[in-house]
């Protein structure tokens, strides 16, 4: 079944999620990728603020390429994951509720989506010119001398995903490889 969760998200439709669901977000997100996560830990560490409130927001790992003319963002697919786990446990204590990339996740990074009741969702790999049809507006808000690794707030309007790993540490990765080795 199909479900709607508006960003930024609350806990309620967090929990409501399980993996393997198939959501469509519409709202406010973030891009950062690994760059951007370097330099916002850097920020915290100096006791500074963030460029953006982390609580209840969705960060959405991709580097998008160049906008053709009439759009507002080019291709935005997923990047891996797991190159941002070391930062992430601590984000998701400053109440990030979701993240959207490919591939897994360490353990460190479970074990903060259970303590805090987050999500991670994963959009489909090599999509991204489809997935770009999903944001309606795309500005940078931080670090542009960081070119595509800047972080921009992107209004999505039903962007397509799926929850791998849901607020109770429920991992689809490993529930369908389980499931795909019985057969």
């Amino acid at each position: 079944m199909d479900k709607y969760v508006h960003a930024p998200l609350n806990d309620t439709e967090v929990q409501a999620l399980q993996a393997g669901d198939y959501v469509y977000i519409s709202g406010i997100i973030y891009t950062a990728r690994d760059a951007a996560h370097k330099r916002m830990a850097e920020t915290l560490g100096r006791g500074e603020k963030l460029p953006f409130s982390l609580e209840g927001n969705v960060i959405y790992y991709m580097g998008p390429s160049p906008a053709r003319e009439g759009r507002v963002i080019g291709s935005a697919g997923p990047t891996t994951a797991s190159r941002m786990d070391k930062y992430t446990p601590d984000f998701l204590d400053m109440g990030l509720k979701g993240m959207i990339g490919k591939g897994k996740r360490s353990d460190a990074v479970i074990e903060g989506i259970k303590k805090n009741k987050a999500v991670y969702f994963a959009a489909i790999g090599g999509a991204g010119a489809l997935l770009s049809r999903s944001i309606k507006n795309s500005k940078v808000i931080a670090y542009d001398d960081l070119g595509t690794e800047a972080i921009r707030e992107l209004q999505v309007e039903n962007f397509p995903v799926i929850v791998v790993i849901d607020s109770r540490g429920n991992n689809l990765y490993d529930t369908a490889a389980k499931a795909y080795n019985m057969n």
